[in-house]
C-alpha cells in the first residue's frame, strides 16, 4: 500500500529485486491527497483481500511512500487506523506483520497516531520516517536484514533524529575521477542559467511559479520567454519578477513563437492528452527546440511511441 505512482513502482521493483516478486500478491497505490474516508475504504479493501486465504508463514503489509508534497499524512493515517481497528483481530490471527515508512505534511503526527494505535491494538507495527531510506523497510520486512531501531517520536516538534551508522574499519578511499569526454557538439541542451523555454498553453499559475523559482535561484532573466495560446490573438500577459512587473508575449502559434524567440531551446507542453501529440511533433520540427517536456497524462501508447521516435 504505497502513496504515489513513482514510489509504488520503486517499491514493487525492490521487492522483485530481492527475489520476492512472485510473492507480491496485492499491488496498491493511493495518492492525490485522499480524504480520511477514502483511505479508510481503500485500506479496508486491501486488508479484506489479505484475509481471504491464510498463509502458514503469515504475510507482510508494507505501507510506504516518499515525501508527500501536499497529501496530509496524519489525515490519511487516521483512515488507516480506522481500518486497523476494524481488522485488528483478523490481522493477528493471520500473522500479518505491518511495516510503515512515510513522510510529508504532518507526518510526525501521523506516525505517532499509528504507533499509538499499534501499541493499543497489539499489532507490533514498525514505524519509520524520512530518516530511513524509502525502501529500507522491504528487506527488513522480508527478514533479509536486521530491523533498524524505530525513530523517537516523543519530541514536541520536528522530525525524528537517527544516529549516524558508524563504519567498521577504515573508510574506503574514493578512486580518482575519470577524465571528462572530449569536446563534442551537443544535440540536447541541458538546463543552464541561460536556458529559456516556450510554454504551450495559458498556464499563468505554472509560469508564475517558474519565474518565482528562477528569481529565488538568482537567475538574471526568467526561464520562460513566451507563451503559445492558439485560442486568442497575440497579446501580453503580466507576471511578477520578484517585486517588479514584466510583460510576457503570447503568440497564437508555435511557429511564430519560435521565430520570435530563437534562443528558447525548451518547449514545455501543457496541452491535453488529446492534442499533445500534434503540438509536440510540431515543436520538434524546429531546430532550435532541443528539449520537450510533456505534462499531460494518459497519452495513448501509440502516440507516445511516435513522439519518442
Amino acid at each position: 500500500m504505497v502513496a504515489g505512482g513513482g514510489a509504488s513502482v520503486v517499491y514493487a521493483d525492490t521487492v522483485a529485486d530481492y527475489g520476492w516478486g512472485h510473492e507480491l500478491a496485492n499491488y496498491g497505490e493511493y495518492s492525490g491527497a485522499p480524504s480520511t474516508e477514502e483511505t479508510f475504504v481503500y485500506a479496508k479493501t486491501l486488508l479484506s483481500l489479505m484475509m481471504r486465504h491464510k498463509h502458514p508463514e503469515g504475510k507482510f503489509l508494507i505501507i510506504g511512500g516518499g515525501i508527500a508534497n501536499f497529501t496530509d499524512v496524519a489525515a490519511t493515517f487516521t483512515g488507516l487506523i480506522k481500518a486497523l481497528q476494524e481488522y485488528a483481530d483478523d490481522i493477528k490471527a493471520n500473522n500479518i506483520k505491518i511495516w510503515i515508512r512515510r513522510a510529508g505534511p504532518n507526518y510526525v503526527e501521523g506516525l505517532r497516531k499509528v504507533k499509538a494505535a499499534s501499541d493499543k491494538l497489539g499489532l507490533g507495527i514498525k514505524v519509520y520516517g524520512p530518516e530511513t531510506h524509502i525502501t529500507a523497510v522491504i528487506p527488513m520486512a522480508l527478514g533479509l536484514e536486521a530491523a533498524l531501531p524505530e525513530p523517537d517520536l516523543s519530541a514536541a516538534s520536528g522530525p525524528p533524529v537517527r544516529k549516524l551508522i558508524e563504519l567498521k574499519g577504515p573508510r574506503p578511499t574514493p578512486k580518482g575521477q575519470p577524465k571528462p569526454p572530449a569536446d563534442a557538439k551537443h544535440t540536447i541542451v541541458t538546463a543552464t542559467p541561460e536556458t529559456t523555454s516556450i510554454v504551450y498553453g495559458m498556464q499563468n499559475r505554472a509560469v508564475q511559479g517558474m519565474l518565482d523559482f528562477d528569481y529565488m535561484c538568482k537567475r538574471k532573466k526568467p526561464s520562460v520567454e513566451a507563451i503559445v495560446f492558439p485560442f486568442g490573438g497575440n497579446h501580453y500577459v503580466k507576471f511578477y519578477w520578484g517585486t517588479e512587473e514584466i510583460l510576457m508575449p503570447v503568440w497564437t502559434s508555435t511557429k511564430e513563437a519560435v521565430q520570435k524567440h530563437p534562443n528558447a531551446s525548451v518547449f514545455v507542453n501543457f496541452a491535453s492528452f488529446r492534442s499533445v501529440h500534434e503540438t509536440s511533433m510540431e515543436a520538434m520540427n524546429y531546430p532550435s527546440i532541443k528539449t520537450v517536456a510533456i505534462i499531460a497524462e494518459g497519452v495513448p501508447e501509440q502516440q507516445t511511441r511516435d513522439i519518442i521516435k
